[in-house]
C-alpha cells in the first residue's frame, strides 16, 4: 500500500519571485529559502537565481555575467567584447567552495558600455538592440563561452546543482535586491548543463519556467525572422526572446504580451465586448508565430517589475500572495508562506492571465 504522505506525482520545476514593489533592497536568504522549500520538485540537473538592483555604483552599464569552458573561450570572447565595448570593470564573480558542485566553468563579470563607434555605424539600432545582437552572437559563434545575463543593474547565477546549493555556491545571501526569481530544474526532454539552467535571460529579462513548449520548432522558427536564433538547448530560451520581441521592440504592454503568448481559443475572443474581441483577434493573427503551445508557467523579471503568467488552460500551478509593499509569486503556496508566514492576501494565477508587480518608483519603472 502506498503512503501517501510520502508519495507524490512531481509536475515538474518549481519557481519562485519575491519583489518589494517600494524598491527596498533585501539579500538573497528570502528566495534561496522559497525555493529550498520545494526540493523535490527539482533533481540536481539545474537551479538558478535573478536579482535585479544589486550594483548601483555601475547602474547604467551593462553587466556581462560570462561562463567559460576553457581559457581559449574567454580570449576569443573578450576580444570580441573589445571591439564593440569598453570595459570599464572586470572580475571574477565571487564563489565558495562547495563538493556538491562539479565541472564548474570559469565564471568572469563584465561591466561595458557600448563604444561610440557602434552607435554611428549602426545608427538604426539603439544600444539594447547592439547588446542583444552582440549577446545572441557570443552564443552563437564563439566557441567555449556563453553570455548568461547582460542588462543593467540586474544579474543572473546558475548552474548544475540543487537551487540552494547553488545559492551558496555564488554567495547570494551577500547580495542585495529589490527583486529576486529562482528556478530548480526537473529536465525532461532537454540536455543538463549549465548554460542550460533557467534563469534564461536577454537584456533586462530573465524567465525561469516550469512546463514544457510543444511549440517550440514554430516559435523558433518564427524568431528568426527577426534576428533571434536560438544556440541555448532548451525550448525556454523561446520565452525570453518572444518576450524581449513583444514587450521592448514592439512595445506591448503586459497584458497584450500575455495575449499574445497565451492566446485565447477563438471561440472565447467570439464571446468578448467589441472592442476587447478586436484587439484580441489582431493579436492572435499578427503573432501567430509567437503562441505558445504546451503547460508552462512562468514569472518574467525585468528592470521595471515581475510578471507571472500561466498557460491559457493552466496546465502548470501557480499562486500569488501580497504583504505590504512585497509580491510573491511561485509554484506552491507553501514556498510563499516558507518566507511569509502570514500574507495579508493569497489567490492562484488564472489562466493566460498576467500577474504584475511593478516598481512605484517612477524613474525606476518601464
Amino acid at each position: 500500500m502506498v503512503d501517501e504522505r510520502t508519495h507524490y506525482i512531481p509536475s515538474g520545476c518549481a519557481i519562485s519571485g519575491i519583489m518589494d514593489e517600494s524598491g527596498a533592497r533585501f539579500s538573497g536568504h528570502d528566495i534561496i529559502e522559497s525555493i529550498a522549500s520545494m526540493h523535490f520538485r527539482s533533481n540536481g540537473l539545474g537551479g538558478g537565481f535573478a536579482v535585479y538592483g544589486l550594483f548601483p555604483d555601475h547602474a547604467d552599464d551593462y553587466c556581462l555575467q560570462m561562463m567559460y569552458d576553457t581559457p581559449a573561450g574567454r580570449d576569443a570572447a573578450e576580444a570580441f567584447l573589445r571591439d564593440r565595448f569598453e570595459i570599464v570593470a572586470s572580475e571574477e564573480i565571487p564563489t565558495r567552495p562547495l563538493t556538491v558542485i562539479k565541472n564548474r566553468p570559469i565564471l568572469w563579470r563584465y561591466f561595458v558600455k557600448v563604444l561610440p563607434r557602434m552607435t554611428e555605424r549602426f545608427y538604426e539600432l539603439t544600444e539594447e538592440d547592439i547588446v542583444a545582437d552582440a549577446v545572441i552572437e557570443i552564443n552563437r559563434r564563439v566557441d567555449g563561452a556563453f553570455v548568461s545575463s547582460s542588462g543593467k543593474d540586474m544579474a543572473v547565477f546558475k548552474g548544475m546543482g540543487y537551487p540552494e546549493d547553488i545559492g551558496q555556491f555564488f554567495r547570494l545571501e551577500e547580495y542585495q535586491g529589490h527583486l529576486w526569481t529562482a528556478h530548480g530544474r526537473f529536465p525532461t526532454n532537454t540536455s543538463a548543463w549549465w548554460g542550460g539552467a533557467h534563469p534564461f535571460s536577454l537584456l533586462d529579462w530573465t524567465v525561469v519556467h516550469n512546463g514544457e513548449i510543444s511549440s517550440y520548432g514554430i516559435n523558433r522558427r518564427y524568431l528568426e525572422n527577426f534576428g533571434y536564433h536560438c544556440a541555448l538547448h532548451t525550448d525556454t530560451e523561446v520565452i525570453c526572446y518572444l518576450v524581449d520581441l513583444l514587450a521592448r521592440k514592439h512595445k506591448l504592454n503586459f497584458s497584450q504580451v500575455a495575449m499574445a503568448l497565451a492566446a485565447p481559443f477563438w471561440d472565447e475572443i467570439e464571446r468578448m465586448p467589441p472592442e476587447e474581441r478586436e484587439v484580441a483577434r489582431a493579436l492572435r493573427v499578427t503573432y501567430g508565430g509567437a503562441l505558445l503551445n504546451g503547460p508552462f508557467s512562468v514569472v518574467i523579471g525585468h528592470r521595471g517589475g515581475m510578471v507571472g503568467l500561466n498557460d491559457r488552460i493552466k496546465l502548470r500551478p501557480m499562486v500569488a500572495a501580497r504583504k505590504g509593499a512585497k509580491v510573491y509569486i511561485c509554484s506552491e503556496e507553501s514556498a510563499i508562506r516558507a518566507v511569509c508566514p502570514d500574507p495579508e492576501k493569497v489567490w492562484a494565477a488564472e489562466g493566460g492571465q498576467p500577474i504584475v508587480a511593478q516598481l512605484k518608483t517612477p524613474a525606476m519603472a518601464v
